[in-house]
């Protein structure tokens, strides 16, 4: 397997892991095209949560390429050589309050102060939260993942926000993190299979894909949750590919899925409007 053929093979995958949540759960893949440019239509104005991440930063770049305005919602600070172009807001995602002021603020401190009732960003990227497991006890990772998810939809629906984004993961489906071996029915695992998360990180995403959709429903808004596999940077790509051909039982044992970080810029394009 080379470098190429994976980064390929895992762009491929992201296009399959769209799911639309409108009034119900909507598989979008590769065999739907009906899907058409949105982000890059005309200069949107895009809050983008934990902006400052890996894949964060990779999103914010390619949206900025597009001409669009993004605010950053996170607790630290985006690099220097974003900081001119980017303003970031640090927020608590699981204060409300917060929450709610953010999503109602100016983008820049050269902009006139809005009205945020009448005036709701275009969109917004809801990619904060802890990572994986054990980097917080597991309540904490609880606590963050579905309180801060639950903050950030409910602001947007009530704000008026017409779509968004929320970075769920395939570790949903019982890999990575499972109790054993996980036996599938059928291969290869999409959308149609049921969720069946083995621990505490894949239960938070999966309370937050629920809020989504009850949100969804009663405010008709559009809600894409992507089930991504394991982010890989730029500068990682010579180690990350390397153990993936040359440690093959590793990654089997651990039924990784990965994404190279380009991948998502990629795919904004094919958002539906």
């Amino acid at each position: 397997m080379s470098v190429g053929h994976s980064v390929k093979s895992s762009a491929k995958s992201s296009r399959n892991m769209f799911l639309q949540i409108r009034c119900g759960l909507k598989v979008v893949n590769s065999k739907n095209r009906a899907l058409i440019q949105h982000f890059t239509q005309m200069s949107k104005r895009i809050i983008v949560t934990g902006g400052s991440g890996k894949a964060g930063r990779y999103i914010i770049e390619y949206l900025l390429a597009q001409g669009h305005q993004i605010l950053n919602l996170d607790l630290v600070p985006l690099p220097v050589d974003f900081s001119q172009k980017v303003h970031t807001l640090r927020c608590d995602l699981t204060d409300g309050g917060q929450v709610y002021s953010a999503l109602s603020s100016h983008f820049r401190l050269t902009e006139p102060f809005r009205e945020p009732i009448n005036d709701p960003p275009d969109a917004v990227l809801h990619l904060a939260g802890v990572a994986r497991n054990m980097l917080v006890p597991d309540i904490e990772t609880f606590r963050v993942n579905t309180l801060g998810a639950y903050n950030i939809i409910e602001a947007s629906c009530r704000l008026g926000v017409k779509k968004m984004i929320l970075a769920s993961s395939v570790c949903v489906y019982g890999v990575t993190y499972a109790e054993g071996d996980v036996d599938f029915e059928a291969f290869p695992v999409d959308e149609s299979h049921d969720p069946n998360p083995m621990d505490v990180y894949s239960l938070s995403k999966i309370c937050a894909e629920r809020t989504a959709r009850s949100f969804a429903t009663k405010f008709d808004i559009d809600i894409y949750a992507l089930r991504i596999g394991a982010i890989v940077a730029p500068h990682e790509y010579k180690k990350v590919f390397h153990s993936y051909v040359n440690d093959v039982e590793k990654w089997k044992k651990r039924k990784s899925h990965g994404i190279n970080s380009h991948s998502f810029g990629c795919r904004l394009d094919h958002i539906e409007t």
